[in-house]
């Protein structure tokens, strides 16, 4: 299974780096999703790019908000002084894109995974509930976006951050989630833009 994940992956991600890769290729990416699959630790090293860093960041939002940019499959923590925290993610795939302002409304460590019924339709082998650990696609940590179901929350594909997969949530390695999760508080505004533009 980790060979074929890995296999898959790669394709995936060669045909991004050519401009090749369709809505359909990165749609399949949710197909591989596995409730269950542990993944290693060398398969959790995001590229450079992914990593969190600082990076210059001109925002008019206070320090301490979380800014998704979509498009550009990022997001940042504002830090102030021109400055923000970047993240590299994974984001809803075409039809699962959206936008707005909310707030954390809660967080949980390893939290317990619920399917939406809308997600069953679409995926009916999904399982019905999903109790937080290590193989839980909902991985290490979520921030719970106002009273929507959408999150942010960790993952235990790795290799789906970057592409436009989810069915609305956004996602991060595990060790980025709990990175996050513990730079921001419960009331922490989230600002969410399909386009990098502001």
């Amino acid at each position: 299974m980790r060979l074929v994940n890995a296999c898959l992956a790669l394709v995936a991600l060669m045909l991004a780096a050519t401009g090749f890769a369709s809505a359909q290729q990165r749609m399949e990416l949710e197909v591989l999703e596995q409730p269950g699959y542990v993944p290693t630790a060398a398969e959790e090293m995001l590229p450079v790019e992914l990593r969190p860093q600082p990076v210059f960041f001109r925002s008019s939002e206070p320090p301490g908000t979380i800014i998704v940019h979509t498009e550009e499959r990022f997001l940042y923590v504002v830090q102030g002084n021109g400055q923000a925290i970047r993240y590299g993610i994974g984001v809803g795939r075409e039809g699962f894109q959206w936008q707005g302002m909310l707030t954390v409304s809660r967080k949980a460590e390893w939290p317990d995974w619920r399917p939406p019924p809308e997600m069953i339709e679409r995926q009916p082998y999904l399982p019905r509930f999903m109790a937080g650990g290590p193989g839980n696609p909902m991985g290490a940590r979520a921030l719970y976006l106002g009273d929507t179901v959408y999150r942010i929350h960790g993952t235990n594909q790795p290799q789906t951050i970057g592409y436009a997969v989810s069915s609305g949530c956004f996602r991060l390695v595990n060790k980025d989630v709990i990175d996050l999760f513990n730079r921001v508080p419960v009331g922490t505004k989230v600002v969410i833009l399909q386009s990098a533009k502001l």
